[in-house]
């Protein structure tokens, strides 16, 4: 792991890993696989892993079935030698936030109380607000390894946004507005939710982290103060330069992720006449006075030059920014513990870095 760090860094440790790609390939092709969204994980036992489409052919029907399979498959409890075990200290579950116009449910975890009862209603915790990646497929399930980690052992609540994945009729924005609007909700309702508004970070994944990262800009041009951003493999670009960076050419084909898909996110994230550039933090007008940043990057990812450009202009508008790299990681890694062994590192970055950030 390689830190670029703003003052006051702290240098993390790990155990160097070279990323199996046989080893995730016979993982991912075998066996029982996860559910759909809104379903615990011991809610489904035997569901099997679709097959991928043809990213290049495949039509809108193909696309929702193997979204549902694929769904039902990391939300069963045969996925967790993959994605790993929820932190046995957080309580878990579903519930519905009323937004305007639509409901949309959330994954909640808070710590849990201790044998004696004591913590169970806990007030004043932090927020962290935390959004899935996948961008066309994706559950907030997929998950549980690191936000409930992340709430038992911050302690905070950790608010997890079951987003509208991205369709023919869903595009990026929608999944934008959710993310937005989300925060804004919990925000606005802080005692309802026991956190303390002062003390709000936002944490992401892949398209996820796209959408934190967005809800940073917009917190600062609207007043909303954030104490920290996360953003693990981000993507920032999904104007016509996307794929123009060096590591889309060096990391075409990987096992977690490869060109072919990420030409599909493009073209449902931004149909014809959509300012994409409106999308792309990393062509944001004002990086400046924004919420300091972790950027988490696996460097065997198509996306790793996204994070190192985007935390490059974040230093420039005068954010601090600390890029973090992961020799041979591949993207999603830190939902794969089962697998990379570098996210047991990248967790505990995430958590010292949030602690610093919403304890201080």
């Amino acid at each position: 792991m390689r830190s670029r760090a703003y003052p006051d860094d702290t240098s993390f440790r790990y155990r160097r890993y070279r990323y199996s790609e046989s080893r995730y390939l016979r993982s991912r092709n075998s066996g029982p696989k996860l559910s759909g969204q809104g379903e615990d994980m011991n809610e489904v036992s035997t569901a099997q892993r679709p097959p991928e489409p043809d990213w290049l052919t495949v039509t809108a029907e193909e696309l929702v079935a193997y979204r549902d399979a694929e769904n039902r498959f990391r939300a069963s409890s045969a996925a967790r030698a993959l994605l790993g075990d929820p932190d046995p200290g957080a309580a878990i579950r579903w519930q519905e936030v009323a937004l305007p116009g639509r409901d949309l449910p959330v994954r909640v975890y808070r710590p849990s109380p201790g044998r004696d009862g004591e913590g169970a209603d806990r007030t004043g915790l932090p927020l962290v607000l935390h959004v899935h990646g996948g961008g066309f497929v994706g559950t907030a399930v997929q998950c549980d390894w690191v936000t409930s980690h992340v709430a038992a052992h911050l302690p905070a609540v950790v608010v997890s946004v079951e987003h509208r994945l991205l369709a023919p009729d869903s595009p990026l924005s929608a999944a934008v507005d959710d993310g937005w609007d989300v925060l804004r909700h919990v925000v606005r309702h802080a005692a309802q939710w026991g956190i303390d508004p002062a003390r709000t970070a936002v944490f992401g994944e892949s398209c996820g982290a796209l959408i934190s990262a967005l809800a940073a800009i917009r917190a600062e041009e609207t007043g909303l103060r954030l104490r920290a951003q996360v953003l693990v493999n981000p993507a920032v670009d999904v104007t016509g330069t996307m794929l123009d960076h060096a590591s889309f050419t060096e990391h075409a084909h990987t096992p977690t992720l490869a060109v072919p898909q990420l030409r599909l996110f493009q073209r449902l994230a931004v149909p014809p006449g959509t300012d994409a550039r409106t999308l792309s933090p990393l062509y944001a007008d004002n990086l400046g006075g924004l919420a300091p940043a972790l950027v988490v990057v696996p460097t065997h990812d198509p996306l790793a030059d996204h994070g190192r450009r985007y935390a490059e202009r974040l230093r420039a508008a005068g954010t601090p920014a600390r890029l973090t790299e992961y020799p041979e990681a591949g993207h999603a890694f830190l939902s794969l513990p089962g697998v990379v062994p570098q996210a047991e590192a990248a967790r505990a970055e995430i958590l010292a870095f949030l602690r610093a950030s919403l304890t201080a």
